[in-house]
């Protein structure tokens, strides 16, 4: 269980309490005022934090995306300066072959 849903069953949880001490408690009106508004209060920022949440979800899920196209990225580009690194050593290889050719035919 992550900690954002740990945090959101103990606000449920909190909820719950606040809605049975109005219900269940003869208490003075101001005090089941205040209880209320704290009750809209904590909702209010359970409201606020599930939104946050899902902005950095999202934030999260194009980052991820973002790297991992940049890997593949990098990828390709490694794979293109290996076949480059190739192609130089083969055409260096070819080109000594060469020399050694002329030499003979110039001996």
């Amino acid at each position: 269980m992550s900690i954002i849903e740990k945090k959101e069953k103990n606000l449920n949880q909190l909820i719950t309490k606040l809605n049975s001490l109005t219900l269940t408690y003869s208490q003075p009106n101001y005090q089941v005022e205040k209880i209320k508004t704290e009750k809209n209060e904590i909702l209010r920022q359970k409201i606020e934090i599930e939104k946050k949440n899902q902005e950095l979800l999202r934030e999260h899920r194009y980052l991820k995306e973002k790297i991992n196209n940049l890997q593949l990225e990098v990828k390709k580009k490694l794979e293109l300066e290996d076949n480059f690194n190739q192609e130089i050593e083969e055409l260096s290889k070819e080109t000594e072959n060469l020399v050694s050719e002329i030499e003979k035919w110039q001996m």
